[in-house]
């Protein structure tokens, strides 16, 4: 089993509104930014903990034109607090009023256990970026479920990590995707999966795994455990018949198992050093020359969701990547330009 520093726990919101939303993500953050600047939710939406947190401790989703927040750990005390803020949300071409919330807690989530537990992918899992993509071409049909196991494995040890889970025990992944052949995702290169996967672990309801988190991509729904509310209830009704949690063997040839030491520490991105006004223009020129140096050196870097994670030496296996995720221009229109770039510079 593993060990915690606390208990960890999580929080679900779902809010009706009057109205379907057909908002992204970002839109919505925005609205919240706008609207409650004071709560202490705002500095896990803004960017300002990004150093601090390198998997959001608070995400929002749009499932089934609804808004879901999720809270996790330290996000979840912010995100109940500002749920009793809601009255209307204003978008500035669209206002929605809050009907009504429907709110689900629990506690003793990242658990380690001796079965299989089943999720299922509501939404893309983006489990391939420019680096592992290009390694995803060249395998065979036979080594590729294998291949997308271990990154799956990378992730779940990830997200682990960062909420304090210390593990003892390795972390099995079975993924089951609908094709073996990526759906491009944006501009970035990106691969996507639908699917389901099974696991030794317990996660929240809704969090997001792989890349593109912010976005909406990687949502996780435990069909283990039905919802009081759920993304799409008589759907995933539908899909119970299959055994939702199982026992497995280490040798099973569909189950691969990843070490938690596999995965390298993530590192906080060094603040960049303050210049006085009066350095010189030869010391301008050579710092911006070491600049264009530095970003063709870290080519090869790793990212986590918004957040670096650095790596010495290639690692055994293949690890969770993710680009740096920037609005679509219809979203920069319900974000202030200070917070924009607080949540995506460098």
């Amino acid at each position: 089993m593993s060990d915690y520093l606390s208990s960890i726990d999580s929080v679900v919101v779902r809010i009706i509104t009057d109205k379907p939303v057909r908002k992204t993500p970002y839109q919505v953050k925005g609205v919240f930014i706008r609207q409650y600047p004071d709560q202490p939710v705002i500095p896990m939406l803004d960017g300002t903990y990004r150093d601090k947190f390198l998997y959001p401790r608070v995400q929002v989703k749009i499932l089934n034109e609804q808004i879901y927040i999720i809270g996790i750990h330290e996000g979840v005390e912010p995100v109940l607090s500002l749920v009793e803020k809601f009255d209307i949300f204003d978008f500035g071409n669209i206002t929605f009023e809050i009907q009504n919330t429907d709110i689900e807690q629990v506690d003793q989530q990242f658990i380690q256990t001796d079965r299989l537990i089943r999720y299922k992918f509501l939404t893309p899992w983006v489990a391939l970026n420019q680096m592992t993509g290009g390694k995803y071409r060249f395998l065979t049909n036979q080594e590729k479920p294998s291949f997308l196991n271990r990154l799956l494995g990378q992730n779940i040890v990830f997200i682990a990590k960062e909420v304090g889970v210390n593990l003892n025990n390795k972390v099995f992944t079975k993924v089951k995707v609908s094709s073996l052949f990526p759906k491009p995702v944006d501009d970035n290169k990106w691969g996507a999966f639908m699917g389901e996967f099974k696991t030794n672990f317990v996660l929240p309801n809704y969090i997001g795994v792989g890349n593109g988190i912010t976005r909406g991509y990687g949502t996780i729904y435990g069909m283990f455990n039905p919802e009081v509310f759920s993304f799409d209830e008589n759907e995933l009704e539908k899909e119970k018949s299959e055994t939702a949690i199982e026992s497995f063997a280490e040798d099973d040839d569909q189950i691969d198992s990843i070490e938690a030491n596999e995965l390298p520490k993530p590192k906080r991105r060094a603040r960049k050093h303050k210049y006085k006004k009066n350095s010189s223009r030869k010391n301008k020129s050579f710092r911006k020359h070491n600049s264009k140096i530095r970003k063709k050196r870290n080519s090869g870097r790793i990212f986590s969701e918004e957040f670096d994670i650095e790596h010495d030496k290639p690692q055994k296996g293949n690890i969770i990547t993710e680009n740096i995720i920037e609005d679509s221009p219809d979203d920069s229109k319900f974000n202030t330009e200070k917070h924009h770039k607080r949540q995506h510079k460098f």
